[in-house]
């Protein structure tokens, strides 16, 4: 529970004029004391108090630190706010369930926007965790084909189906550029949805990523299972136009594009780090994916290449296991569907992977989505850290936190004060119970919320509580890179 030790809770929310360093002990504004405190960056995992003042994180000592508040953390585990570098939902419900997830920074980095700053504006203090976006080549893509603008193309759009002229590959290009200089903390690529794009216009476009050191995340072309349309060769287009240009690379949920050839990917992609590429990727930790029913995804042949069937795909408005006759039926009106494809091996080998970072593709439209929304990253430390077993907690944390903050800070230098726990870092902190964290969404009840995550810190704000979600309580601020 959290004791207060003054009237009111004002001094939560700025700078304590006593503010001090750990030596002297305090006041801060808010301590967490006695927890398990855990820091990817320098390994600490010992029972310390961390303080905090003005949104920073001032002093981590193993002495008693005084606090205006005091969070009584013995037993818990204190680590850095957990990074979703993929995360679709930016609405006020999606950010409350991320908030209860323990994850306090959610962008939306694989089809991003095609206006940044309006983008950033509409989110501006409504937010209750931090928030950022790409410049997205999918919403360019289609601004640029004509299209009327929607998450992703339609089947029969142009942007889907229309080869680019070169005068159009030069306006993604400076529209790309534009975008990272007004603060995009990244390029979004997802040439599944844009099949007639390219591959010279996805190599230009990585060469307007490359002098801002941005990287692209990218949902690869491919996810099939016959040549030459297999995962492996869609990584080969990606990896050639990184070296290339130069643009570092990140391969979006992983997984769910390569299935069974997911060890084979991961492999190749540790043998291009070894030689000195720039290339990362992530997971989700679910057998299902979701995306829109009508987009070319679905094209005729889909079946076959991907080796989906109908029974495996099920549309979350009725519950029903889909037919031939309404998969027709659904792809005329469009909207989510989702998809088990996603073998578990696939996921144990993915969350097994030091260097695989988790990320949730979470979405949430009028209720309908799919549980990873809400409940990603509970289900990493609940399943596969306390019950599988298949890492442990110090890696799942560097994987949630640390290494999402690294694959970003080159181009958005505010990243490297977040996914740390140490004195200087900002005060993005998730308390949780090791022994009871799990995840509650169900594909029949997405919106569900976590358990055993007491308590998040966003900012140095307390936005989650004893449990509950703070209602009114909005300190998400924008992510963005340096504006040029």
């Amino acid at each position: 529970m959290i004791a207060l030790r003054s009237a009111g809770i004002l001094a939560l929310f700025g700078l304590s004029a006593c503010a001090s360093p750990a030596s002297a002990g305090g006041p801060f504004d808010l301590v967490i004391a006695g927890g398990r405190v855990m820091d990817p960056e320098s390994g600490l995992d010992a029972v310390r108090d961390v303080g905090i003042a003005g949104g920073t994180i001032r002093a981590i000592s193993a002495s008693p630190l005084r606090g205006a508040a005091t969070i009584d953390a013995r037993g818990l585990v204190v680590a850095p706010g957990f990074i979703d570098l993929h995360q679709h939902g930016q609405a006020p419900d999606s950010y409350a369930l991320k908030a209860q997830d323990g994850v306090t920074s959610a962008l939306e980095l694989e089809v991003g926007t095609a206006e940044v700053d309006r983008w950033y504006a509409e989110r501006e203090g409504k937010a209750a965790v931090h928030f950022g976006v790409s410049i997205g080549h999918i919403p360019v893509r289609m601004a640029v084909m004509g299209d009327p603008p929607r998450f992703l193309p339609s089947a029969e759009g142009k942007a889907a189906r229309e080869v680019a002229t070169p005068a159009q590959v030069e306006e993604m290009k400076r529209r790309i550029a534009e975008g990272l200089r007004r603060g995009a903390v990244a390029v979004g690529f997802g040439m599944a949805y844009t099949p007639a794009a390219s591959r010279w216009e996805v190599l230009e476009c990585f060469r307007a990523a490359a002098p801002f050191g941005a990287s692209c995340h990218v949902h690869m072309r491919h996810g099939g299972t016959r040549e030459p349309h297999t995962a492996l060769s869609a990584l080969e287009e990606v990896l050639a136009a990184s070296a290339v240009t130069g643009a570092p690379l990140h391969v979006v949920h992983v997984t769910s594009s390569s299935g069974l050839d997911t060890p084979r990917v991961l492999q190749v992609i540790d043998e291009a780090r070894a030689r000195g590429l720039d290339v990362t990727t992530e997971c989700y930790v679910y057998t299902a994916g979701m995306t829109d029913i009508s987009s070319p995804i679905f094209d005729e042949g889909f079946r076959e290449s991907r080796k989906i069937d109908y029974a495996q795909m099920l549309w979350p408005p009725t519950g029903e296991r889909l037919t031939a006759e309404t998969f027709a039926k659904y792809r005329k009106q469009g909207g989510l569907v989702v998809v088990f494809s996603v073998p578990e091996e696939a996921v144990q080998a993915a969350v097994a992977h030091p260097e695989v970072m988790i990320a949730s593709d979470g979405l949430l439209e009028n209720g309908v989505g799919h549980p990873r929304n809400a409940g990603c990253y509970a289900r990493v430390l609940g399943r596969y850290v306390r019950e599988e077993k298949r890492l442990t907690l110090m890696q799942a944390i560097r994987k949630m936190s640390l290494l999402p903050a690294r694959r970003l800070e080159h181009h958005a230098p505010m990243f490297r004060d977040k996914g740390r726990l140490r004195e200087g870092a900002d005060a993005d902190v998730v308390v949780f119970d090791p022994a009871t964290v799990i995840d509650r969404a169900t594909y029949e009840k997405p919106s569900e919320p976590s358990h055993g995550i007491p308590h998040v810190l966003v900012g140095g704000v307390p936005v989650v509580r004893d449990g509950k979600l703070l209602p009114g309580v909005l300190p998400g601020r924008p992510l963005r890179a340096p504006l040029r």
